[in-house]
């Protein structure tokens, strides 16, 4: 009797570039020597030193989209994971370009959302770029390294993980949507986890296998850092599935408890209103849209055009 071949999961890794030099070849070599193949497109955010050359050159294997001006991290993430939906992948891994992965990454993420389909962001475990400590953020939100060296199970789960490694399940982009335009670089993944929530997905990672990003050594500006408390405020108004989403709906912002909180939460809400033509129906914000049936039927703004449904 013939036995009938099933095709493998397919996977679409994504990796936005910008003066993507330092870090071309152990990022793309990684994705090429992976046990399980997956294609790769990279979205160039105008990159000023020779990316695009260099990849034009040397990795003619790879689809390359050049973008004329810098979209920011999730707005350029959005266009590969728009080519996923089209092209039916069922998997979309996103991939910093600062960042590379194990050879039995890909294969043991696939093996992992096909177990825990509740899952709607998978992760490998962060490691520095040196390869021998955890990345540092990524310690914070998982508890440090004696907690991830005690996880026995396949996959944990975690509160939150930042965009290094996402491996996302095209049903939830379909689901989710895109990245919020309302958010440039910073800030982005978190407001994304948010609805991940909203929608009812699981966040985690896996303990079997883990990717380096190279960014510790980086200094903070004092303009660095206010950027990222704007971006935390905004982040915070946005979500969701938190008391802050409803204050706003409200109109008040009276949970704010520092002055400070509240003049940020002031200029957000201006910035709310600034930009309610841009995205009409953009699930991430309703309180901001005032559309509740959006979430009643299932309708999301996926990458700016409201095509996609449940």
């Amino acid at each position: 009797m013939n036995e009938v071949a099933v095709a493998r999961p397919r996977v679409l890794t994504v990796i936005v570039s910008y003066n993507f030099e330092p870090w071309i070849e152990r990022c793309l070599s990684s994705i090429r020597d992976s046990d399980y193949p997956s294609d790769l497109v990279v979205i160039d955010n105008a990159s000023t030193d020779r990316t695009v050359s260099i990849i034009a050159e040397r990795y003619r294997w790879i689809r390359l989209v050049r973008s004329r001006k810098n979209l920011g991290f999730g707005q350029a993430n959005n266009i590969g994971m728009r080519m996923a939906l089209e092209e039916d992948y069922d998997y979309v891994f996103l991939v910093n370009q600062d960042a590379w992965i194990e050879a039995n990454t890909v294969g043991t993420l696939v093996g992992l959302a096909e177990k825990y389909p509740d899952y709607g962001v998978l992760s490998p475990v962060h490691l520095d770029g040196k390869g021998e400590h955890l990345d540092g953020s990524f310690a914070k939100y998982v508890g440090g390294a004696s907690a991830v060296l005690s996880k026995k199970s396949d996959i944990v789960e975690a509160a939150f993980v930042n965009a290094a490694f996402w491996f996302i399940p095209v049903s939830a982009l379909k689901k989710v949507g895109g990245f919020s335009p309302l958010f440039f670089h910073y800030g982005e993944d978190v407001d994304y986890i948010h609805r991940m929530r909203f929608y009812g997905y699981r966040v985690g990672y896996t303990p079997l296998t883990s990717g380096c990003h190279d960014r510790q050594n980086r200094p903070i500006t004092r303009e660095t850092q206010m950027k990222l408390d704007r971006v935390y405020y905004l982040s915070v108004v946005s979500d969701l599935n938190s008391g802050m989403a409803k204050c706003l709906w409200g109109g008040g912002i009276s949970s704010f408890e520092t002055g400070r909180a509240r003049f940020i939460a002031g200029k957000i809400q201006r910035i709310l209103f600034l930009y309610r033509h841009k995205c009409p129906a953009f699930v991430s914000i309703p309180f901001y849209c005032r559309n509740q049936a959006i979430l009643q039927t299932g309708k999301t703004c996926v990458f700016g055009k409201c095509s996609f449904k449940n």
